[in-house]
């Protein structure tokens, strides 16, 4: 099953987040489908491609809980 969710990148203490399309049995900065946006938490940024989101949820991908608060 494919999930929407987040990869941390970054360094320490200085984390950033890609929004990705990615097998739920892979590890979390495991190689995604797709790469959807990122999450720079620290600068408070955000951006996503609305269409390739649509395109994965109606392809049957579950979004998870810290994404969905994203959005």
């Amino acid at each position: 099953m494919i999930k929407i969710r987040l990869a941390r990148g970054g360094t320490k203490n200085k984390p950033f987040y890609r929004i990705v399309a990615i097998e739920e049995s892979r590890k979390r900065e495991g190689k995604p489908q797709d790469i959807l946006g990122y999450w720079h938490p620290a600068k408070d940024t955000k951006k996503i491609d609305k269409k390739k989101l649509k395109f994965w949820i109606e392809r049957g991908a579950k979004v998870t809980k810290a994404v969905e608060k994203l959005l």
